[in-house]
This record gives C-alpha cells, structure tokens and sequence, in this order.
C-alpha cells in the first residue's frame, strides 16, 4: 500500500500543508535541536539558584521536555479554546527566572511556593487573555518592529556565549571553539547555497550533525552520561507535593504572565508575517490562552512557565518551511525525549559552541526580520516613528549592555527592569501612544493644518 501524499501547498495554505512522514520527522527534529539548549537551561539554572539534588534537576530537564512538547502540540494543532496555528515551538520562559529563584529561595516556598504562583498566574492568564487581545491596536508595526528588533539583538548575546564554548566551559573563547562554531555557520551556508528543497531546508539540523561529528571525531564528546540515563521515566503531576499560595509571589509570577503575553504578541506576529497569515484577533487570543495554559500545565508537573521561542522563530524564516504540522512534530519528539531520558541525554551532548554556528543564522535572522518589518515604517510622514525606534532599542538594551543597570532598584521590579524585551515593548507602546494616538497621529494632524479643499 502506497503511503498517502502530502496535500499541495496550492490547495491548502501552506500553514496547514502536510508534509510526508519523512521529511515531517527531520524537519520536527530540526527545531527540536535548535531549541534544546535554551529548553533545558532554565531547570538547570534554577537548580543550580537554590542547590536542588542532582536527582531532582534530571528529574526537572525530563518534565520539561515533556511538557514543552504538549503545550507546542496545542499551541501548533490548536483546539476551540487553545492555540494561535501557526509554526510555533513552545519552550520554558527566561522571563520568570529571577522572580521564581526568589520565590523558591525563600524557606517557606522553595518550589512548592513557585507552582502555587503559577496556578494563579496561569489562571489569570487564560481569564485575561481576550482583554489583551483588545489591545492589538496598540500594537502597529513601528511597536511590533522595534520589539523584535530588540528580541533578536538579545539573542544576539546568547549566540555569542554558545559561539565561545557556553558558560562554565574550561577553553571559553578559546579559538579553538569560536573556529569550530563558525566552521558550522559555513557549513550550514555551503548547504543552503548549493542544495535545494529538502537538503536546504533542513540545513541547520545538518549542519548541527556535522559540527556534532567533528566534535566526537575529536574526542570532545563523553558519550557515558547516554550509557547511564534510563530508558524510561514517568512524569506525573504534583511530583514535588501539594503547591503552597503566597501573595507576593503570585503578584510577580501575574507580571511574569504578562511580559509573556507582551513577547508573544512579537512572535506570533512575526511568524504570521513569514508564513502569510496575518494574526486576528480571535487568533491571538486562543495564542494567549496557550501560553497561560502553558503555565498552568507547568504548575501542575512541577516545572517552569512556557512562552514561544524566538530562536525557532528564526529558523521558520531561514527554512522557508511554513508548516505548523512540522513544530506539532517537534513537539511529539520533545514529548518522547521527556519520556525517555537516555534519548534525551544523547540530545543534551550537542555543545553549546556546534549549536553557536546555528544560533548566529537564527538570531540574526529575527533581527532582520524586524529591520524589514521596520522598513515599512512611514518615516517622511511621521518622523516620530524615527523616535520611537531610537528611543525604545537604547531602553530595551540596558539590561544588556549594562547589566548591574538597575542594581538599586527594588528587588520587586526585577522581572520588568531585567527584561530588555518587556522594556522595549513598554516605551514603544507608550511613546506610540504619547506621539501617534493622544491628540491625533502625525498624519492627521498634517491633514488637520492643510486647507479643506486640499486634503
């Protein structure tokens, strides 16, 4: 019996289009391992925060993994209720790091105080999500530009420390390891000048493997942690214990819910963008319901909140694949690979200086993708958009360019001052309101100052 074909992209949006088994599978895998290091860094940096027991942070990496790949599946096949459609992996939030390693550090709290915030933050969330959509108007491409901008100009950041060897690796920055990261960005580049269709558009994941085999080749790889995992491991809820409620920390984890929202606002716009399907807004609203959903699931599992991620937004852009069934994919192997941890040990091996090649490509890419949404901009009628840009970019990036920034602050404002995104999305919010809607935008009021007969 023949296998059934794929349907055409001309007789189904190209969103939708069904891709053979195949070809399905590698380009999931494809986003599985452009994602897997941000994926299971959060557990592992929270872990580390508050001295959690080896054990219980192998434990954390398997149960995100698992969930990170349920909650893509509702996000990318969505239901009545859950779900924006588009080619989008979900992935564990660094939003919520710093406000969750205060919560847990707390003696009374630990985790079970984290997940009691995340109940309430992921119920907020899905109750409030049609009231954020209302605010898409606020959003024009001038704000939903500069956010990207600066999502893709943050990344930048992680692309680098990936590109020298990752944190903590003994030859950081060595030339060694920044020569093998650009080895596989040439690599990757070879492949997509001179191969077409399917070997261009998996050209990450192949590259990923090339750098992989050098890597081993070069006996920098210890396969004995694969050797050691088990084949099979349960996930089940409450695996930590009953959730504790504290108010404080549920006032910072509802924040952290709401810099999500504002993230995914830019990525599911974004990707709606390359795949030519503009984002309504009944459709944002069940994309905000996934993410509350998200954390909610989270919670429930004994891990961490989700949000979509950029770096696979990057690589929508860089493959041309439009697909949602390719993440719904990536999502079934995340979900196997949280099952089976000797698979997901194999995975984790992949080092941070292979996937650096990757990282420059995809994170520069979001960049561009926000330098084109910008072109757009109306810059000759309205030169306060020039403003806008300008002033939100040099605002969003002061966590970054100067980290210790804020470092007087109070410790309460730690999950808006140290997320160069939401600071970003805030001032050109704000500042598109103050030059373009409070007392009219520009262009009405060029209109307003010409004589009637001329408008």
């Amino acid at each position: 019996m023949k296998a059934k074909r794929y349907i055409p992209a001309d007789s189904r949006a190209a969103v939708d289009e069904v891709l053979p088994a195949g070809r399905l599978t590698a380009l999931g895998m494809q986003h599985v391992m452009v994602m897997y290091a941000g994926a299971v860094a959060v557990p592992l940096i929270i872990g580390m925060a508050l001295k959690l027991p080896k054990e219980q942070v192998a434990y954390l990496i398997s149960v995100d993994l698992f969930v990170s790949g349920l909650i893509t599946l509702v996000q990318a096949v969505g239901t009545r209720w859950f779900g924006v459609r588009l080619p989008i992996m979900m992935g564990v939030s660094f939003t919520g790091v710093g406000p969750m390693i205060a919560i847990g550090a707390n003696p009374e709290l630990g985790l079970l105080g984290i997940y009691g915030s995340m109940i309430c933050s992921g119920l907020l969330g899905i109750a409030i999500a049609p009231l954020m959509a209302k605010g898409l108007r606020f959003f024009p491409p001038v704000v939903i530009g500069t956010e990207i901008l600066v999502v893709g100009l943050c990344l930048m950041v992680v692309s680098a420390e990936w590109a020298a060897g990752g944190t903590g690796h003994p030859e950081f920055g060595s030339p060694k390891l920044i020569g093998m990261s650009f080895l596989v960005l040439a690599f990757i580049l070879a492949l997509t000048k001179y191969f077409n269709g399917f070997i261009r558009n998996i050209a990450v994941l192949l590259g990923i493997v090339f750098g992989m085999g050098v890597a081993t080749v070069n006996g920098s790889i210890d396969f004995s942690p694969v050797g050691e995992a088990a084949w099979f491991g349960l996930v089940l809820p409450f695996h930590f214990g009953m959730p504790k409620f504290d108010f404080w920390a549920i006032v910072a984890m509802s924040i952290v819910m709401l810099v999500t929202f504002i993230e995914a606002t830019g990525m599911f716009v974004a990707v709606g963008e390359i795949v030519s399907k503009p984002v309504d807004e009944a459709a944002m609203v069940k994309g905000f319901r996934a993410d509350g959903l998200g954390t909610l699931l989270g919670a429930v599992f004994n891990i961490f909140p989700y949000t979509s991620y950029a770096e696979n937004v990057g690589l929508v852009s860089i493959t041309g694949v439009r697909s949602r069934w390719v993440c719904a994919m990536g999502g079934v192997i995340l979900m196997a690979l949280g099952l089976f941890p000797k698979m997901s040990a194999l995975v984790a091996l992949v080092p941070a200086y292979v996937l650096g090649g990757a990282g420059l490509i995809m994170f520069g890419m979001i960049t561009a993708c926000g330098v084109r949404m910008l072109a757009a901009v109306d810059y000759d009628n309205n030169p306060f958009n020039a403003y806008i840009i300008a002033i939100s970019v040099s605002i969003g990036m002061l966590p970054v360019v100067k980290p210790e920034f804020f470092a007087k602050f109070p410790a309460q404002l730690a999950p808006l001052l140290h997320s160069s995104i939401l600071l970003a999305a805030l001032a050109a919010v704000l500042l598109n309101l103050f030059f373009n809607v409070l007392g009219g935008s520009r262009q009405e009021q060029l209109a307003a100052s010409l004589p009637e007969g001329s408008r």
